[in-house]
């Protein structure tokens, strides 16, 4: 600990300099015409490569100009409200989706059962992999502890290094399958070593769902309702895909790209997801909702919520960053498909819950929201709220704890990962690598 503390004054005298000789202005970036973000400034994103597992519309064309719409999200050619609509109150949504996202086709009933008969033979760790890795280690960052696990179990498969197809979608139905285990347990060993708590680790049952295995893992009885499991599913149905170009989804592609194997691959995905930025978005709307029911006390008084709303926009209230979490999105325009599909859920949800209230703030919110940015802000498209600002509130509903929420996303983007990691090897492309340029000025000793 001591040498601890000395590395971190050394590190911390050292910082001026890395601000000093790494930062690069905005005016270099616009004399080059480089897009930060690979975006330009109305958010369209660089083209760096084709698919055909999904598609996002946010603009379409209307007499040779590109207008804004409503956004829509496709999977193998199926809007994505289609299928939920299709598969709502139904079980086994998400492993419908899986089979489709994996292999391109709705499976008929044959297929779904022998691909659901092998999800749940692959929902199995190695012989003491729960003692020995999972709870050796606890900690509250249960991505961390995913992840670890992801690439040990890698030690136990003979053909981890495999360039055979079939080997890589196996390896990825299997991690497919035991995603929510990593989950569960990570978040046990930690509850119980860091918090004190009981210990409970239930195994998957064969003929469960993912929702309801998931549910049932979670909880000390692993009793559930028909509601919260049809919920939980539409949820991770919703999260399993988004195009080739978010954050994690381009790390699998380039990872992928380098020859990688499917462990690396997909511990490299979810080192991208745990951040704030992309998957931990939902966690920093339910820190701004708790802000707001701190300071707005009737639900009702749209007038107390917009005069809050205008204080945070203005930098003036929760942290101070001038943002609306859940609000606005990378990509869509007018509105987040997803985040309109899960509404009518989370609605059903909240009636079960008895918490309509809550929801009543966060309709309030999605209504006023939009208004005071447009006011306070210069804007370049539409702002509506995007499937995080529900997704949280959906997860307390159900009991799950905040530690788990990053988690529950990584639970549903292994399919769309895993999806581009076998088109991405199909098509045996070139190794993925953009230009820098360089604007360092030469030096002479």
């Amino acid at each position: 600990m001591s040498y601890h503390k000395t590395l971190m004054e050394y590190a911390q005298k050292q910082v001026s300099a890395c601000i000093q000789h790494d930062t690069i202005s905005d005016e270099l970036f616009a004399k080059y015409g480089v897009n930060r973000g690979l975006r330009d400034i109305n958010g369209k994103g660089v083209l760096t490569g084709l698919t055909n597992i999904s598609k996002i519309v946010s603009f379409k064309e209307k007499g040779g100009k590109r207008e804004p719409c409503d956004g829509e999200l496709w999977y193998r050619g199926y809007n994505v409200r289609d299928l939920v609509g299709a598969m709502a109150g139904k079980r086994f949504g998400f492993e419908r989706t899986a089979y489709l996202l994996l292999f391109g086709e709705l499976p008929n009933e044959e297929e779904e059962t022998d691909f659901f008969r092998h999800l749940a033979r692959s929902r199995s760790l190695p012989t003491n992999f729960t003692r020995d890795v999972i709870m050796k280690a606890p900690g509250r960052d249960i991505m961390s502890s995913m992840t670890r696990s992801i690439l040990t179990l890698a030690s136990y498969d003979p053909q981890a290094l495999s360039s055979d197809l079939a080997d890589n979608l196996r390896q990825c139905i299997m991690l497919i399958a035991t995603f929510p285990m990593l989950a569960a347990y990570g978040y046990h060993a930690y509850n119980h070593y860091e918090n004190n708590a009981s210990m409970y680790i239930h195994r998957p049952m064969p003929r469960k769902s993912t929702a309801e295995n998931l549910l049932r893992m979670l909880r000390p009885d692993g009793n559930y309702t028909q509601t919260e499991a049809e919920v939980l599913d539409v949820a991770l149905m919703l999260h399993m895909e988004h195009g080739g170009g978010n954050n994690s989804t381009f790390t699998t592609r380039v990872v992928t790209s380098s020859g990688a194997d499917t462990y690396a691959t997909m511990a490299a995905a979810m080192s991208s997801l745990k951040g704030p930025r992309h998957g931990g978005a939902n966690i920093k709307v339910m820190d701004m909702m708790d802000d707001i029911r701190e300071h707005v006390h009737h639900y009702e008084d749209e007038e107390a919520i917009r005069k809050y709303l205008t204080r945070m926009i203005r930098g003036k209230a929760f942290d101070g960053k001038g943002l609306i979490y859940g609000m606005g999105h990378a990509v869509y325009s007018i509105s987040d498909p997803r985040e309109k599909v899960f509404k009518s859920f989370v609605t059903k949800l909240a009636e079960e819950k008895g918490r309509c209230d809550e929801l009543m703030l966060y309709n309030n919110i999605e209504k006023i929201a939009p208004e005071v940015i447009a006011a306070e802000r210069r804007i370049y498209k539409g702002v509506s709220p995007n499937v995080d600002f529900y997704s949280g509130f959906v997860y307390s509903m159900l009991g799950i704890p905040v530690e788990l929420y990053t988690p529950l996303f990584a639970i549903a983007r292994i399919v769309g990962w895993s999806a581009h990691r076998l088109e991405e090897l199909v098509g045996n492309g070139k190794i993925i690598r953009p230009a820098y340029m360089s604007i360092m000025k030469e030096r002479s000793l």
